[in-house]
């Protein structure tokens, strides 16, 4: 049996629990949960992993500045370096657990994590319009504290509290590609951590680190495109996608053709940092190739999903 291919875009839900202690140790108990439902999907499907990481590299500048602070000698990782620090962690404990996972249905596939980078426009319009949030939530009055003293720009969170937002450019190029390619008959691969190491081409070619977040959903659809995968599977904490969201009216979405996802977004429907990536991505990943699909639903509704009995999915018509 010749098995499809899907690229997987995980949520912060596959990786932190609302509630629990902002820990490794609390992450990895939710991502050994995470890694059985993905462990369900590998009789019939061959996958690569990308995950977000926007309150995970949050907590990470941080440190390194509270660090900073109370020692000279101790100095801040730049937004690039804390970006790696966060894919290395995260992949490490996605790779644990999927494996063992896997190796618990007597089964036996390698999954790596690649350190990867991806290359973005330095001049992208993004850089001027901070929209990626990441980090902690904050109070209003914490918010105009941490603009006020350390330049940041704050934004209220979709009615959650107020984060930190950083640029997120388009992602161009994933730079590591060609070896993704070579291992996807073999190996589970965890790839584009966070969106990818943001970092922009050189005129002599070589790359250089920028400050921002490339958005994982984005970076998860340009890998569906490199690899022409069946199936872009986009994770979140909802099975289906709604228009009128919190409102009385709010209607729940099983298919979308590319004419009302249009509409949709502009009208507003999804929020910004939020849904509104999510359903972008679907977008171009079917307009790119209308005989595939992108579906968006929650974590524990994947298979399900799959096999086109939940989620929100997209089509042309």
């Amino acid at each position: 049996m010749t098995c499809k291919k899907v690229v997987i875009a995980l949520g912060g839900n596959a990786l932190q629990e609302k509630g629990t202690p902002p820990t490794a140790e609390a992450q990895l108990d939710v991502v050994r949960r995470t890694c059985e439902h993905l462990a369900d999907l590998i009789d019939n499907y061959e996958m690569a992993i990308v995950h977000g990481n926007g309150p995970q590299v949050g907590r990470i500048a941080l440190t390194h500045e509270l660090a900073f602070q109370a020692d000279p000698n101790l100095p801040a990782m730049p937004f690039d370096v804390c970006g790696s620090m966060s894919q290395g962690y995260i992949g490490y404990q996605i790779q644990q657990c999927l494996r063992d996972a896997i190796r618990n249905r007597n089964r036996d596939i390698p999954v790596v994590t690649i350190l990867t980078q991806v290359v973005v426009d330095k001049n992208d319009p993004a850089f001027q319009n901070p929209t990626k949030p990441i980090g902690a939530f904050f109070t209003e009055e914490e918010a105009k504290k941490l603009t006020r003293e350390k330049g940041y720009v704050m934004k209220e969170d979709a009615g959650r509290g107020w984060r930190r937002y950083v640029a997120s450019p388009n992602p161009l190029r994933i730079t590591e590609i060609d070896s993704i390619k070579r291992l996807w008959d073999t190996t589970i691969v965890v790839t584009g951590g966070g969106g990818g190491i943001p970092v922009a081409e050189n005129m002599d070619g070589s790359l250089t680190g920028v400050p921002a977040v490339i958005d994982k959903d984005m970076t998860a659809e340009l890998l569906a495109e490199d690899i022409r995968t069946d199936y872009l599977l986009i994770l979140t904490n909802v099975e289906r996608i709604s228009i009128n969201y919190n409102k009385p009216n709010q209607k729940e979405l099983s298919h979308l053709t590319m004419r009302d996802a249009v509409r949709y977004v502009e009208e507003g429907h999804f929020a910004p940092g939020s849904m509104l990536p999510k359903v972008m991505a679907a977008i171009k990943f079917v307009r790119r190739f209308p005989d595939k699909r992108a579906i968006i639903t929650s974590l524990d509704k994947a298979l399900d999903a799959l096999r086109g009995n939940s989620g929100t999915f997209f089509s042309m018509s």
